[in-house]
């Protein structure tokens, strides 16, 4: 299933599911209040709620809260994670952007697959407008995949991981380039650079649908970002270094996953300005249009706001 969560014709928010490709259902409004009204409050009772979508024959029949995506608008499928990790994952990203900057590689990357957090609260949504921080010459965007957190667990070890994945969606880890230079220097970050917005959408695939591209590290998924129609990164999901079976091994260790938490891969190969240099593109301008594709995981677009 894909699940989403939009605003209806009468300025409500819910969650729900796509349905045909065509129309947005309220889970709450078609069950008749049965499920919750919200994402969040969905995933931390998924199994029940799950068991109950698939064994209730009235749902596959009803118009109850059924609206064509025409009528509605599509938020960030899950507006308020518990938690936003992002993981540095893509050994091709590391690799190059440490390169672009005459760095070299970092031996301990390949001992423990890092993260840092990130801000929760800034969560975007598709063709939801981005701010530039004022500070900010160097916008970039980040090619991303994002898995959520659908079962609590502590010291979970990668064999058992995706026991504990719901789904995944597509992540755009924006970055304020020149802001997170400066800070970084310091030598603790990203904060300031990345704290501004978070783009995740359109919708949550749950796992199961993307089974016939499992492979050995994850899912062989192509990713791309255009910037105004230009086709800038194209990457593989299949091509990251550490899993999320490894990720979420990590991020457990001696601390308590709980479902609505969000796990971001870092940048895919080629999946930013940064990996590719300014001579390819330069740095993101208001009125720019980014969009961001993975198979099988749909569209996500966002443009800057004019200032």
């Amino acid at each position: 299933m894909k699940f989403i969560t939009f605003r209806k014709p009468d300025g409500s928010i819910r969650a729900g599911w796509l349905k045909n490709e065509e129309y947005a259902v309220d889970m709450h409004e078609a069950t008749n209040g049965v499920l919750p009204k919200t994402m969040l409050a969905f995933l931390e009772n998924h199994e029940f709620f799950m068991e109950y979508l698939t064994s209730s024959k009235k749902l596959k029949n009803t118009d109850e809260g059924v609206y064509p995506l025409s009528e509605v608008n599509l938020m960030a499928p899950l507006p308020n994670p518990k938690s936003f990790r992002d993981f540095y994952a893509f050994e091709e990203h590391v690799k190059t952007a440490r390169d672009n900057r005459g760095l070299d590689m970092i031996p301990e990357w390949y001992e423990i697959p890092v993260f840092y957090f990130s801000n929760h609260l800034s969560i975007k949504g598709p063709n939801e407008e981005i701010s530039r921080p004022k500070p900010c010459e160097w916008l970039d965007y980040e090619l991303e995949i994002a898995c959520i957190i659908g079962k609590e667990g502590k010291d979970i070890k990668a064999a058992e991981a995706d026991d504990y994945i719901f789904g995944y969606c597509i992540l755009n880890d924006w970055s304020a380039r020149d802001i997170q230079r400066k800070e970084m220097k310091v030598g603790l970050g990203p904060a300031k650079g990345k704290d501004f917005a978070t783009s995740v959408g359109p919708y949550i695939v749950t796992k199961d649908e993307l089974e016939n591209f499992r492979v050995e590290n994850g899912y062989d998924l192509l990713m791309t970002a255009k910037v105004n129609g230009t086709l800038l990164s194209e990457g593989n999901m299949q091509d990251i270094y550490y899993s999320f079976y490894e990720m979420l091994e990590r991020a457990s260790d001696g601390v308590t996953l709980c479902p609505g938490e969000m796990i971001g891969s870092g940048t895919v190969g080629s999946g930013c300005i940064l990996e590719l240099g300014t001579d390819v593109h330069r740095w993101l301008k208001p009125g720019d249009e980014v969009e961001l594709e993975i198979g099988n995981l749909g569209i996500l677009k966002n443009r800057i706001a004019n200032e």
